[in-house]
């Protein structure tokens, strides 16, 4: 199979789909791997790289997107991409389509066979692909939210971890799966006092016995989430129904009586935000201010520290490609049915569920294009 990764093109994104490393891997097992010229500068992979382990360098994503037979990203692709995508071609990245209305039309409209890494699942239920970049973003939740706290950036002024006399910041997770989980990691860190509030009381449990006295846990109902809202310095949005769209759990109404000052960090803005007042913002301007409280709500956290977060990546989507590259995405997926979770649009259907209800499309399960 021909296998092309272009230059990611959002603002501020540096990540790259295929490390010269997987490059390798996919030219060792017989395939032909396009790389955009300069696309792994932001990981610090030169072309020169990339030729080393086999791959071709073409210029521009154009030869990529009209000749590849499978495409791989990190992020979802942009306007300008999917005018580029056609019919029969394979779209391996993340897509979170369920708050996107126009990207999912036009991937219906381009006739590609688009399989999202954050619906992929693993034996228990989890989303092995999604993971690494929620582990990332929980943990720069913390860095992002202390920096914006700071008077300089809008914030009240509090140093999370206090000093000797004077009380630590207030920080609030809300959810405690991967991302709140390694949120509260970072938090508990460097002193913060940390709140964990979800509503899964076995969620609830672990992160109890894991962080002991050093986190408190709250289940999340409506009066337990203001309480803990209003008083908090940090609030850090954490929540996740897979290929769904994200609930609104802080109201306008809460932010009246939040501290000035306060910070929100949306890390549930890619599938559009669990607060109220949240829209998505980028690394050149992360922070807006509402009701004197400082909202950051960038959609690809990530890409900031793109080095890590690719080679994080590349670890759990390598496989997936591998096996795509080589049996084809239809005996691919027939043969993974935790791969199949991961088909969301296939030439012209929307092949998940949760996007189908979220933006009023049929569903077409994946199960009846692989009989």
């Amino acid at each position: 199979m021909r296998i092309g990764s272009p230059k990611e093109i959002k603002n501020h994104e540096y990540r790259v789909g295929l490390t010269p490393e997987s490059a390798k891997e996919l030219v060792m097992q017989g395939h032909e791997v396009w790389i955009e010229t300069e696309a792994g500068c932001g990981i610090d992979a030169t072309d020169e790289q990339y030729i080393a382990a086999g791959a071709k360098i073409v210029d521009g994503p154009d030869p990529i997107f009209a000749d590849c037979e499978m495409v791989v990203k990190v992020k979802e692709p942009q306007a300008v991409e999917r005018k580029k995508l056609r019919e029969g071609q394979i779209l391996y990245t993340y897509l979170h389509l369920a708050p996107d209305a126009d990207q999912t039309k036009e991937l219906l409209d381009s006739g590609v066979t688009a399989i999202a890494y954050e619906t992929v699942t693993g034996p228990r239920g989890q989303l092995p692909l999604l993971k690494p970049m929620s582990q990332v973003a929980g943990r720069m939740s913390v860095q992002a939210g202390a920096t914006a706290l700071e008077k300089a950036h809008g914030g009240r002024g509090v140093l999370l971890g206090g000093v000797p006399g004077v009380m630590p910041g207030k920080v609030v997770v809300i959810g405690g799966g991967v991302v709140g989980f390694n949120a509260a990691q970072m938090a508990v860190g460097l002193g913060a006092d940390v709140t964990i509030l979800d509503r899964d009381p076995e969620v609830l449990e672990k992160v109890g016995t894991h962080f002991e006295a050093r986190a408190s846990t709250r289940f999340s109902n409506a009066a337990n989430l203001y309480d803990a809202v209003t008083n908090a310095d940090l609030v850090i949005g954490a929540v996740l129904i897979p290929g769904a769209a994200a609930p609104k759990l802080v109201t306008r109404e809460m932010l009246k009586d939040m501290h000035k000052g306060a910070v929100l960090v949306d890390v549930a803005i890619d599938q559009g935000g669990c607060f109220e007042t949240s829209r998505a913002t980028t690394h050149a301007e992360p922070t807006y201010v509402i009701d004197d409280v400082v909202h950051y709500c960038v959609a690809n956290m990530p890409g900031a520290v793109a080095r890590t977060s690719t080679y994080a990546l590349n670890n759990v989507t390598l496989p997936h490609a591998l096996r795509i590259a080589r049996m084809g995405w239809k005996d691919a997926l027939a043969a993974d049915p935790h791969l199949a979770e991961g088909l969301n649009v296939h030439r012209g259907e929307v092949t998940y569920e949760a996007v189908a209800t979220e933006l009023g499309y049929d569903y077409r399960p994946t199960a009846e294009l692989l009989r």
